[in-house]
Order: structure tokens, then C-alpha cells, then sequence
């Protein structure tokens, strides 16, 4: 798919979401880049907010969907690498906006961080709203790739609102969101990461090898994707099973349910999802590389690949000596230093959404344009959101 022409993918009504993925590695360095022209501008904004308390700073990562994953991935790593003077969570808009009162906490000096990559959902724009109304400390972070978009606009002279605006090429004009879910991520973990400055762009260079390597072998997952099956899953520890509900839906909208999904993380799997698995089930598990962690991703592996019973068990895996699958593997480069678990989740993204572009293609589907019946749509419709009285 990568080196086909234009005209051949526009045939197939995938240019968008191709583009959107090959580009990824280019528009991380951008993103680095961006963080790295503001980063005097975050530290005083961090420094203001902490100021304005003893306590620590509860920060809600917040969005629909995709953006939604992209604080469920980060969260576990931040709670361990994270800046202390803040606690995070991950909670949807949807559910702030449905519920206000089960996710708010009126006393709490809180920044509310919104992923989006329009920022023109209705549930982006009502929970930064119903989040002023509620709480009565409240600073705001706004990681968007549109800068004409309402969330972007809404944070525009205000000071207790930072912007953080993406590469131009992040807003994706595919239905799924690929390179904005990355680069909005990868943003986030730049934030909040107390990483030394060089680490974190050892970190972003060394991401964007691998995945550029990955693109580089398609063939290599074309391969398994020529196999007979009908159903995926995904699996992961710590922040890659967070992960691993962004990569389920990308097979989810890019098949439009052709391809039955689910996802766990490695040790939860057990108890019972692992039912779902059947002759026809391709099995992936992202291997963190924490040698604590990489444990149970391997446990799981190695007992899927006996019992025999799934079409194919495939580790997504950096390379560590001594602890590698003896089964089938899409092997990172070799040579790199070890990734974080949550920057080694940016290849591991990289690779399912080729897997979900290239299913898309095999059941017939068009990837920029996989709702046939329209009833889902690239920025979501038909949302009422109804008045909060708290």
C-alpha cells in the first residue's frame, strides 16, 4: 500500500489513511519539535498551576474514542514517570458529559486535559464547559490538530487554558484517526514525562526509526493478513494494554465490523474473554519492555501458542535478550536502544493500523471511508447535550 500511486489508492479509497500512516514518523519529529519551541511556555503554565495549591494537581485526560485512548495509554506510565506534583486519570468526555458529578470533584484544583483532533465534538466543547461550571479551580490544557476547530478557539485568550496545537499534517482527513492520535499523545508524554530533555529525544528518534523500518516491511505483515480469519484481538500490559482499545478500533471502523475485535490486557484475558478465541482468530500481544511486565506478556504467548487452538499468535515486540517469544514475532529494529512502554506503544500503534488497512482492503471495505451507511461519521453527529443545573 505504501508504494502504490495516487491514483491506485484512490481506487481504493484509502489515499487519506495511507498518507496518514506513512507519515507518522515525520510528523512526531514536528511534534518534538513544537514542544520544544513551547516548552518555556508550558513550564510557567505548570508552575502556575501548581502554585495555586499545596495539595497535588489532579490532571483528567479527557476525549471521545480515540482521543479517550490516548489518556487510557499514557496514564499507567505518567503514574509511575510522571511529574509528582500531579495525579492522573483518564476519563472519557462522554462520561463527564453524561454524568458530571461521578467524575468532577468541585474542591479538587484540577487540569483538565482534552485530546481532539477537530475539537468540534459536541461532547469536547460540553466538557470543558460542564468542568468550569463544576469545579471551582479549574486550568485547562487543550492538545488539538485544528487550530480553526471550537476547542481551539475556546482557549484562545484565555490564560488558565495552555494550546497545544499539532502538526498541520496530524489532522487526519481519513475517517479513523491515525497520525493525530499519535502525535496528540506523543505531546502529552513530553508534558508531564520528567524525562531529562535529551532522553526525550532519544526517545522520539528512535520511535520514529523503528516505525519508518515497520512501514518499510509491509510485506512482512501483508503476510499474515492474507491469513483465513475473521476475528482479531489484542493484548498488553500496563500502558500497552491500554493501548490496546485504540488498536481493536481501528480493525473495528476500518473493517465496519467485518472483523469481530476485542481487547485485554495479557493477565486479565484469561478470565474469560479468552473464549472468544477460535480457529479463525488472529491473536496479538504488544510485549512491554519493563522486565517486570514483559513476564506475563510472554506467559500468555507462549500458553496461546500451545494450546493450539487460534489460526496465529503473534508477538509486537522490541528485542530484549532473554526475553523474547521463540514464537511468531513483527520484530523492531534491532540495535535501538529499549523504549518506555508508553513510547514503545507508538510502533505498536504503527503496526495496527497497518493491520487494520490492510483488513480493511482484504473484506472489500474503503478505509477513508468505511461507514457505507453513514451512520458513523468522521467528526460525531447527532448528539443533544442537555443543560447541567449542579
Amino acid at each position: 500500500m505504501f508504494n502504490y500511486s495516487t491514483e491506485e489508492l484512490e481506487k481504493l479509497g484509502a489515499s487519506h489513511t495511507t498518507r496518514e500512516i506513512k507519515q507518522q514518523p515525520q510528523v512526531w519529529l514536528e511534534a518534538f519539535e513544537n514542544f520544544m519551541a513551547q516548552k518555556s511556555e508550558i513550564a510557567a503554565f505548570l508552575a502556575k498551576v501548581k502554585a495555586a495549591t499545596t495539595g497535588s494537581v489532579r490532571v483528567i485526560f479527557t476525549g471521545a474514542g480515540t482521543s479517550c485512548y490516548v489518556g487510557d495509554t499514557i496514564t499507567p506510565y505518567l503514574n509511575r514517570q510522571g511529574d509528582t506534583g500531579f495525579t492522573y486519570e483518564s476519563v472519557a468526555t462522554t462520561d463527564i458529559v453524561g454524568s458530571p458529578l461521578d467524575y468532577l470533584r468541585p474542591d479538587d484544583l484540577t487540569v483538565l486535559v482534552s485530546f481532539a483532533r477537530s475539537g468540534n465534538s459536541p461532547e469536547s466543547v460540553a466538557a470543558v464547559e460542564i468542568a468550569n461550571q463544576v469545579v471551582k479551580n479549574i486550568y485547562h490544557i487543550s492538545i488539538t490538530c485544528a487550530k480553526a476547530g471550537m476547542l481551539a478557539k475556546a482557549a484562545e485568550n484565555d490564560d488558565n487554558n495552555l494550546l497545544l496545537l499539532q502538526p498541520e499534517a496530524s489532522l487526519d482527513l481519513g475517517f479513523a484517526m491515525t497520525s493525530s492520535f499519535s502525535c496528540m499523545m506523543l505531546t502529552a508524554l513530553l508534558v508531564f514525562d520528567t524525562a531529562a530533555e535529551a532522553d526525550k529525544e532519544l526517545y522520539v528518534k528512535t520511535m520514529a526509526t523503528i516505525a519508518a523500518d515497520i512501514i518499510n516491511r509491509e510485506c512482512d505483515i501483508a503476510d499474515i493478513i492474507n491469513r483465513d480469519f475473521n476475528r482479531i484481538i489484542y493484548l498488553g500490559t500496563g500502558a500497552l494494554a491500554g493501548l490496546t482499545r485504540e488498536a481493536q478500533l481501528k480493525v473495528l471502523e476500518l473493517t465496519a465490523g467485518q472483523v469481530a475485535t476485542i481487547f485485554d490486557s495479557s493477565l486479565g484475558f484469561r478470565h474469560g474473554p479468552k473464549s472468544f478465541i477460535n480457529e479463525k482468530t488472529l491473536v496479538f500481544d504488544f510485549v512491554n519492555n519493563d522486565t517486570y511486565a514483559r513476564q506475563y506478556d510472554l506467559d500468555m504467548l507462549n500458553e496461546m501458542d500451545q494450546d493450539g487452538i487460534a489460526n496465529s499468535v503473534i508477538a509486537i515486540a522490541q528485542p530484549k535478550v532473554g526475553q523474547d517469544f521463540a514464537g511468531e514475532t513483527i520484530e523492531f529494529e534491532k540495535g535501538l536502544p529499549l523504549l518506555p512502554e508508553a513510547y514503545v506503544a507508538f510502533p505498536c500503534i504503527v503496526v495496527a493500523q497497518i493491520i487494520s488497512l490492510l483488513t480493511s482492503i482484504k473484506v472489500g471495505n474503503t478505509p477513508d471511508t468505511p461507514s457505507a451507511t453513514g451512520t458513523v461519521n468522521r467528526v460525531v453527529q447527532g448528539v443533544t447535550i442537555h443543560s447541567f443545573e449542579n
